[in-house]
């Protein structure tokens, strides 16, 4: 009976001083949210799809400087440095990192003008296998893809051309 009643008040005094203590603080940090860091970036041209159809492009590798900031697991913007000599605007949308940016004068015309492109690159954290992983990541992998507008070069269908993409920090 004596150790019932000793119990009893040591679990009554322990939930009033958790009752009375101070509420918990929201912790406004956001490590293992954001993107942050040296990157290399491929886009893998052997495996590219022009209008749909497979077919052999340049493949790009290039190192990125990656910088964001997030109010929450799914909301976190900052930018990208390209050692390639651009810079543009970082996202997140559904899961998904995105980076777009205008590629001018990109599509070749036979009467000698071109037409803008615009780049999207879109990744997300993966495994080894490619199943995405959004905890622990360290590679992540995706699409680039560049599209010009219908119409251009006087053609009624835009030109497209998406690439496997390949995300992985730099050591």
């Amino acid at each position: 009976m004596a150790t019932m009643r000793w119990l009893t008040t040591t679990f009554s005094t322990v939930a009033i001083a958790v009752a009375l203590a101070a509420p918990a603080v929201a912790d406004a940090s956001t490590d293992g949210w954001g993107l942050n860091g040296t990157f290399k970036a491929t886009s893998v041209g052997n495996w590219a799809q022009t209008n749909d159809v497979y077919h052999d492009e340049t493949g790009v590798t290039s190192t990125w400087t990656i910088a964001t900031t997030c109010s929450s697991r799914v909301d976190c913007s900052g930018q990208v440095n390209s050692d390639a000599g651009w810079t543009a605007p970082i996202y997140t949308r559904s899961g998904e990192w995105l980076v777009k940016r205008a590629l001018p004068h990109w599509e070749h015309c036979r009467d000698d003008t071109t037409a803008d492109g615009l780049q999207t690159y879109r990744f997300y954290p993966a495994d080894f296998t490619g199943r995405a992983q959004p905890e622990g990541r360290t590679t992540f992998i995706g699409w680039d893809k560049t599209v010009a507008p219908s119409g251009a070069c006087g053609i009624n269908q835009p030109l497209v051309i998406n690439m496997p993409f390949q995300l992985a920090p730099i050591s």
